[in-house]
């Protein structure tokens, strides 16, 4: 075994060398930093490397081993956390000149339960300004690469988040996704990613108005039991949180085990809006759903439809970030990102029915997605339209022959921040090029136990474990 195969393994394999001592959680940690200091030059997906914070947790995590004291399920796992996240004592920026030199003051409530479940914090990963779009890039810290062709977007707004794992400089990646940020880069990058239910994972303390009621932290990982351990670590209520949701006494580790024995899976390419999808996507998702028929379990292309949600989407984003930054514009707006300005401008100009509108369209979504439910336990989607696409543009021109418009390639993501249910996105093959394809996972509301154990078991069917992109391996 090379020294740096253990920047691939899962989790709980790591949790279980530390456990046994067998390989410290000191030498794992340094494994890693010499790993981040090769290939971060290369990709750019740490943004504020935190080494010293992650020597200090690696000793704490060695000796609660040696003391026979109590030991998180994450003891002694290396882990990045995205700029839109607090880390007391750490350079906190939002992927913005406006808090270039700013410190974090606390730790956000997730950040605390990863260091009570053991994780070891590696260092903090790039974001867009205010994760505003689906790309990788900002003023102060540049642009994060794929590291599967560095010529190619990892997507956003969780890029470096993504990238950190796939390159095996992290075991996990806590990201942030408002609309499709884990899924998105996960599809590109070819990770596993998890938005769960809204509410599942507290977000407190609150950052402003933009993506308070749509965005969702969860994991990004290279397995499946990963996302469930690091989901067990970090759910549950919080008293400050008003939207934090009642424990679920579930342990998705344990949930995952073993499949359902039954599963009506409906599928769909389009969701009744979609006008545009690569060929290669379109071909690795109808291919990677039928594995499912493998394991006895129902599936059928439905008919579901939703009227194209866009403007209200945009209507959410644009006012959210109007609110947020309307007062910093008269000193700041040369420094700020010309589309996250845009954005700004445009939510400036909206009125109080123009919320009111995207409130009852996502009331209306939300009721059409009940319906499907009750005849499906799943929906599976492509993740994105487009495989991953050349660096220095916010989307792609076409999509196969098709004109694209700006949220046309992300149009499988944002609809699922609008109506709150758990969605995650799995690799499911690979185009020609080489480059991943994901697929999206669609679970009930509430219903996180079932995308899990789907996904899973579509891992176990098609893993992709094995495949490393050539970054000095």
């Amino acid at each position: 075994m090379r020294k740096e195969d253990i920047c691939f393994y899962s989790a709980s394999m790591i949790a279980d060398l530390i456990k046994s001592q067998e390989i410290t959680a000191v030498e794992i940690t340094e494994t890693f930093i010499e790993r981040i200091e090769k290939i971060n030059p290369i990709i750019n997906a740490y943004c504020t490397p935190t080494f010293e914070m992650a020597r200090e947790q690696a000793k704490r995590a060695d000796r609660v081993v040696k003391d026979n004291a109590f030991i998180g399920a994450l003891n002694g796992v290396p882990t990045s956390i995205k700029d839109v996240v607090p880390v007391k004592g750490v350079r906190f920026t939002y992927g913005s000149k406006l808090y270039e030199n700013n410190i974090a003051e606390v730790d956000h409530a997730v950040v605390q339960r990863l260091k009570a479940a053991g994780c070891v914090i590696l260092g903090i990963t790039n974001t867009p300004e205010y994760g505003h779009k689906g790309i990788t890039e900002n003023f102060i810290f540049g642009t994060t690469k794929n590291p599967w062709d560095l010529g190619k977007t990892t997507g956003g707004s969780s890029g470096g988040a993504a990238a950190s794992v796939v390159s095996g400089i992290s075991t996990l990646a806590l990201g942030s996704d408002g609309g499709g940020s884990i899924r998105i880069p996960s599809s590109l990058c070819g990770c596993y990613g998890l938005k769960p239910n809204f509410g599942r994972v507290p977000r407190y303390p609150f950052s402003g108005a933009a993506w308070a009621t749509i965005s969702h932290f969860g994991p990004l990982v290279r397995h499946v039991e990963d996302a469930a351990l690091m989901l067990d670590a970090i759910k549950g209520p919080h008293p400050a949180d008003f939207y934090s949701l009642p424990e679920q006494k579930t342990s998705y580790i344990e949930g995952i085990k073993e499949p359902p024995k039954t599963l009506k899976i409906g599928y769909s390419l389009t969701l009744g809006f979609v006008r545009a999808l690569d060929p290669e996507v379109e071909k690795g998702v109808l291919d990677a759903v039928q594995k499912f028929e493998g394991l006895d379990w129902e599936v059928e292309e439905t008919k579901f439809k939703f009227k194209n949600p866009e403007i209200g989407f945009m209507v959410l984003i644009t006012t959210g970030l109007a609110h947020d930054l309307r007062t910093k514009l008269a000193k700041w707006r040369d420094k700020i990102d010309p589309t996250l300005l845009r954005y700004v401008d445009a939510g400036l100009e909206l009125k109080a029915t123009d919320s009111e509108f995207a409130k009852l369209m996502r009331m209306k979504m939300f009721e059409i997605l009940s319906k499907y439910f009750q005849d499906y336990d799943l929906l599976v989607t492509p993740t994105t339209a487009v495989p991953a696409f050349e660096l220095g543009i916010m989307t792609p021109r076409k999509i196969g022959k098709k004109a694209s418009s700006p949220t046309a390639w992300v149009s499988f993501t944002y609809p699922f921040n609008m109506t709150g249910v758990p969605a995650a996105s799995i690799p499911c093959g690979w185009t020609k090029n080489g480059l991943p394809i994901g697929m999206q996972i669609v679970g009930k509301r509430w219903d996180e136990l079932t995308v899990l154990q789907a996904s899973k078991a579509f891992q176990d069917l098609a893993p992709w474990q094995d495949k490393k992109p050539n970054l000095f391996n």
